[in-house]
């Protein structure tokens, strides 16, 4: 039960990611055309989460994490460079340039590319069985091209696509980001990938002319939430994946697009009770359903 409620605050967490991101925009007065200022304020998020993840490694092992060295510190931070600074410079562009209900559901195709990805890597330890292809391409992606119905989500064509890039970056990293861990610690991995990422996305979006400026109060607060939601969310997913089943604990990921949806209508005035938004929701929730729920009933079978 502890662990069902970790994944569920975990999650909570990530789904609450897109349309605080939003509200940050708002609060330091960063719009679509403020590229450099966007770099800036994710930069400056990742870094803060960096050492979060840091104070939580000492906070949990009552040490500092053991860094890596050599070919294998390389690796993460050419892993940082690729999963944080790659990413999400594609996707804070488009989170400027979407509603969060959209680009929420957009963005939850990582999961369904992560699936599809898995099956040409790892072959039969990890392979499309038809309930997978079923949640993931029919009803995943079938989700996501509802959600586009009557032009919701600022039709944004640019938006869109620097979405569905930073979704395939997310799902390439993936069996990278596993690969290295192999070798390292999960923290220390953590720590860099996070810390070089961030600071390579601070350091271009201030030579770009990029500032952070916030025009309330409320700016801070938010900004150092979003950094809580990095550092506490790779901590916490890491002992998760530890400690139990991946299968019993990745199904949970059908939070996100729900909190998406329902943050971004309380934080950002967006529209709620859109047809198209409500039925994509549905489906996206129901694939990732499916994709997860597959190995762990190959399990019960075997």
């Amino acid at each position: 039960m502890f662990a069902v409620l970790l994944a569920i605050f975990c999650n909570v967490l990530w789904g609450s990611a897109f349309p605080f991101i939003k509200l940050g925009y708002r609060l330091f007065a960063i719009d679509s055309s403020s590229t450099a200022s966007i770099f800036c304020f994710a930069g400056v998020r990742f870094m803060l989460g960096s050492f979060l993840v840091l104070l939580g490694s000492v906070l949990l092992q009552s040490r500092l994490p053991k860094f890596p060295r050599d070919k294998v510190a390389a690796e993460c931070c050419a892993l940082g460079l690729w999963q944080t600074t790659t990413q999400y410079a594609f996707y804070y562009i488009a989170v400027a340039m979407l509603t969060g209900a959209f680009g929420g559901i957009l963005n939850s195709t990582q999961s369904f590319m992560g699936v599809i990805l898995a099956h040409f890597l790892y072959g039969n330890k990890d392979r499309l069985t038809p309930r997978k292809a079923l949640g993931g391409a029919a009803l995943g992606f079938g989700g996501v091209l509802v959600a586009t119905l009557g032009n919701h989500g600022g039709g944004s064509v640019k938006g869109m696509a620097f979405m569905l890039i930073a979704s395939v970056i997310f799902a390439l990293a993936g069996p990278w980001n596993k690969a290295v861990t192999q070798h390292a610690d999960s923290f220390s991995v953590s720590v860099l990938n996070l810390g070089v990422g961030g600071l390579a996305l601070a350091v271009l979006g201030f030579a770009m002319g990029g500032s952070l400026h916030p025009q309330s109060a409320a700016g801070i607060p938010v900004l150092l939430f979003l950094a809580f939601i990095s550092g506490a969310g790779y901590v916490i997913w890491a002992l998760l994946m530890k400690n139990n089943p991946v299968s019993r604990i990745a199904v949970f990921g059908l939070i996100i697009p729900i909190m998406n949806v329902l943050l971004s209508a309380l934080l950002n005035g967006e529209p709620l009770f859109e047809w198209n938004y409500l039925a994509a929701l549905v489906l996206v929730c129901i694939g990732i359903f499916l994709v997860n729920r597959a190995p762990q009933t190959q399990e019960t079978k075997a």
